[in-house]
């Protein structure tokens, strides 16, 4: 027998260990994140929805394949490897796990789906060991765009969106005036809408931008480049589409260039945009088609010659424990009463009387879930001066019952509403001037009460709503709003500040609605 032919057969019997030894591991692998998704299915169908529903995340839609392939491409060289249990990996599991009680427990949707997410990172982790994690790094790391975010930016982009225009109209030699994000122009009067922010293309190039960066290019600094451009063409792609819109409606009609952009602004918009950040790229493109992802044999040269002692079913068992603790104590505080009035009314104001609703422009906040809502308006006997006023009560807060967060409260998305800008704000209150076409100008006065605390902070409404969630208490949470609207030059502060005088404390207001004085 020769060498060649003995070192054959004794490498025959090595790879079908190993390979008996990934089929075990993979199949623990699959059993936990089963059961992971299962217990954390609403979570998971949220994200699904999500994508499916709204169109600024269907290109979630294509990330499960993306990394279907992703894993596909590096298969040959993970054979190579080792699968083991790695009890570090563990870490990452009570940190996912910790971040959904904390997202659970403050309301936040996207805390809980990144836990949600990460706990099937850390079960990879925890089961196949840290070389074949390293070997996976990637495909792990843009798992990360499946969980929905962007929301928050929208305002910003919104008003890069504006600055833009503006930009490009002093170019073009068309005069325009600019107020936060609502242009006028001889022609017309334009608002960059929160559909026209951009968000929806910024997100799936920043997930593009990251795919092709590690497909196709090996250098670092190439990369950086690349998604750098991916971020940059655009928001700056994005700026010159409204200027298009405002330069056609200033040539034609409004009419005309409203449905031009219809027509424009979608996933063709998207194409032009993606090919030309390809464009861009093409160049400077580093890796051959035939180079393999990762260098399965470099991968092995740092991997343990131990294999690991510890049992799949303990790990399995830890895993288990880490993750069932926190939706067993929220489970239990969720049984908890809160109980508020059945029945709530305005209160009376000195100096002040009901009169009907009739706004220059419409508008009303927004308190989903709320078990209480109360909006009227209110005349000054003497002045004749009006202001809003707006309650809104919760039992608790759940999910789609938070107090605050994007549409909620005061600035109502697709409303025609737009925040303009911060104001001064009376104490533990928060203060935004809003306008609306017309212009007409609104301010409104925000408070919340919860957990003993009158605040006008969100991330403070964010922070006692966790920790009562956690560790119990009273549940009961108010907004109150007090708000008033102009379109001469005297500030509609002026009518708040009056009517917060004669209201008396809020604090107490809002016990007494939640039916705790």
């Amino acid at each position: 027998m020769t060498s060649a032919t003995a070192d054959q057969l004794d490498g025959k019997p090595q790879q079908v260990a190993l390979s008996s030894l990934w089929s075990n591991h993979l199949k623990w692998l699959a059993l936990a994140g089963l059961a992971i998704l299962a217990i954390f299915w609403r979570d998971g169908a949220d994200m699904v929805g999500t994508w499916w529903t709204i169109s600024t995340y269907n290109h979630c839609l294509l990330i499960i394949p993306i990394l279907v392939w992703l894993v596909q491409q590096r298969r040959e060289e993970l054979v190579k490897l080792t699968p083991e249990i790695w009890l570090p990996g563990l870490l990452l599991t009570a940190i996912a796990s910790l971040g959904w009680l904390l997202g659970e427990a403050a309301g936040v949707a996207f805390a809980r789906q990144l836990g949600l997410l990460m706990m099937l990172q850390g079960a990879v982790v925890t089961l196949l060991g840290p070389t074949v994690a390293r070997g996976l790094i990637f495909p792990l790391g843009f798992s990360f765009f499946l969980v929905p975010f962007g929301e928050e930016f929208v305002p910003f982009l919104q008003m890069v969106t504006a600055k833009l225009s503006m930009i490009f109209l002093g170019w073009a030699n068309i005069p325009a005036f600019i107020d936060g994000i609502f242009i006028s122009t001889p022609t017309g009067y334009f608002r960059v809408a929160e559909a026209c922010s951009g968000i929806k293309f910024l997100i799936a190039m920043l997930a593009y931008g990251a795919l092709v960066s590690n497909v196709c290019f090996q250098s670092w600094n190439r990369r950086i480049l690349f998604m750098t451009a991916a971020v940059i063409v655009p928001v700056i792609a994005n700026g010159i589409r409204a200027f298009g819109t405002i330069y056609i409606a200033h040539h034609s009609t409004t009419d005309f260039a409203a449905g031009f952009d219809h027509i424009f602004y979608g996933w063709f918009f998207f194409a032009f945009v993606l090919i030309l950040v390809m464009a861009i790229g093409w160049p400077f493109f580093d890796r051959s088609i035939d180079d393999p992802m990762i260098d399965g044999d470099a991968l092995r040269q740092h991997q343990s010659s131990q294999p690991s002692e510890q049992k799949p079913v303990t790990v399995m068992t830890a895993m288990a424990v880490i993750i069932l603790v926190p939706v067993l104590w929220t489970s239990v505080l969720s049984a908890q009463e809160s109980p508020v009035p059945d029945r709530i009314v305005l209160p009376q104001v000195a100096g002040w009387e009901r009169v009907d609703y009739q706004p220059l422009y419409p508008w009303q906040p927004q308190f989903d879930g709320a078990s209480h809502q109360l909006f009227g308006r209110y005349r000054n006997r003497e002045t004749g001066g009006q202001v809003d006023l707006a309650i809104a009560v919760y039992d608790r807060q759940a999910e789609g019952r938070e107090m605050v967060g994007y549409g909620q409260g005061a600035l109502v998305p697709e409303s025609g509403w737009s925040r303009n800008r911060s104001l001064a704000a009376p104490d533990s209150a928060s203060a935004v001037e809003l306008i609306a076409p017309g212009p007409v100008v609104r301010d409104v006065v925000s408070f919340y009460r919860i957990g003993g605390k009158l605040t006008g902070s969100e991330s403070t409404v964010k922070l006692e709503t966790l920790k009562t969630n956690i560790f119990g208490g009273h549940q009961q949470a108010v907004a109150i709003l007090v708000s008033s609207e102009t379109k001469g030059e005297e500030s509609p502060g002026i009518m708040i500040e009056a009517f917060l005088a004669d209201l008396g404390p809020v604090d107490k207001l809002a016990d007494a609605m939640a039916g705790l004085r």
